[in-house]
């Protein structure tokens, strides 16, 4: 049975009168992100952790409000997008869809349903949801009326329409900063879900390699432990006793696979890579524990990305047998 829980609007300003004793069992305030470090099986917090709350309408709030939007955006287009395709071929009707006028529609059409169904959850009002979908449409049907008179190209018109679309988005966010919490009914699975959400878009950003697998090149493992590093440079977190060495010794042993896979070519390659992948992700799983380096959610989301890759990348070497 659902539980109706009130959340803060993620960029409303903390009530400063008298607080309830208690909060809904579910309740997890949407101004701050998951703690990263919080064991799994362990209970929600009724207050974030000190020093996490950005300041009420600031800065910080706006961008990591508009960062979540840009991801429900792009979770409704890796979702939702192969549906459009697939109705399209069995009705008939890939052509039309391909039109720039339907496929910058459709592409607002996505964007705007994983937007909304993210503002809900962090129990946005109808109202504040409406103007975030009228920022998806209108910056596109503004620029039809140049395309048809051929100042515009289609390319040009779908490129206009989403930068169109950030100031949009922001405009609507700092209307309703201040905006008050709406009661919201969410099924406690929903909620666990939610935790997941790493797992959800790292699974998101892989639906059309199940579809069409895929082997990749063996330069793409210069990534994994590359991007450690970097975030670790740029979070400070390189700096513990071992932890540097641990992130050079990672680096070469990639560097190192992708060498021998670039020189044995061939099916052996794509072996090497698909190993070197499904190696990432336990090391993934392995920072994911610890908490070093990088933050749990991107360890996440990374551990089930490299390990969807590689589970494609081997279904295609298996699909042609040997």
């Amino acid at each position: 049975m659902g539980q109706t829980e009130t959340h803060a609007d993620t960029l409303v300003a903390p009530p400063t009168g008298p607080q309830p004793p208690t909060t809904p069992p579910n309740y997890a305030p949407p101004d701050n992100p998951p703690s990263d470090n919080a064991p799994p099986d362990s209970a929600p917090t009724d207050a974030a952790p000190p020093g996490r709350v950005p300041p009420a309408g600031g800065t910080r709030r706006l961008l990591w409000h508009l960062g979540e939007m840009a991801i429900a955006m792009i979770a409704g287009m890796l979702l939702l997008g192969p549906v459009w395709e697939t109705a399209g071929a069995l009705l008939g009707v890939a052509g039309a869809l391909g039109s720039p006028e339907v496929a910058a529609l459709t592409m607002a059409t996505n964007m705007t349903i994983g937007m909304s169904v993210w503002m809900r959850y962090r129990a946005h009002g109808w109202d504040a949801v409406g103007e975030m979908a009228a920022a998806m449409y209108v910056p596109f049907l503004l620029l039809f009326a140049p395309m048809w008179a051929g100042l515009l190209d289609a390319d040009a018109m779908l490129l206009g329409g989403h930068l169109l679309m950030v100031p949009a988005m922001v405009l609507v966010a700092l209307r309703h900063r201040h905006a008050a919490p709406v009661a919201v009914r969410r099924h406690p699975a929903v909620v666990a879900l939610a935790r997941r959400w790493p797992t959800g878009l790292a699974l998101l950003m892989t639906v059309d390699m199940w579809v069409d697998p895929a082997l990749l090149s063996p330069w793409t493992m210069l990534v994994l432990p590359g991007a450690y590093l970097l975030i670790g440079l740029a979070r400070r977190t390189l700096r513990g006793p071992g932890v540097l060495t641990t992130q050079f010794l990672g680096l070469a042993g990639w560097v190192g696979l992708a060498l021998v896979a670039v020189a044995a070519g061939g099916r052996t390659a794509g072996w090497l890579v698909a190993f070197g992948w499904l190696a990432h992700a336990v090391w993934d799983l392995a920072h994911h524990r610890t908490g070093r380096v990088v933050p749990r959610a991107f360890s996440e989301w990374c551990g089930v990305l490299d390990a969807a890759i590689a589970a494609t990348m081997i279904f295609a070497l298996l699909s042609v047998g040997g």
